[in-house]
């Protein structure tokens, strides 16, 4: 089973009513069950934020 490609999203851009960065990773469906959580950066908001995987 090959990795799988991932879409996550910020999670704090839509409270401020900005615009939400959006990233593409991956993951190996077999070991790594739940949803993608990693720190990235917003330029939108110019700091770090959670970004969450999203549906497809």
């Amino acid at each position: 089973m090959p990795r799988e490609t991932v879409i996550i999203e910020c999670t704090e851009a839509r409270k401020e009513n900005k615009s939400p960065s959006r990233y593409m990773t991956t993951r190996n469906p077999r070991k790594q069950t739940e949803k993608v959580e990693k720190m990235k950066y917003n330029p939108a908001l110019k700091r770090r934020t959670l970004h969450r995987e999203i549906k497809k």
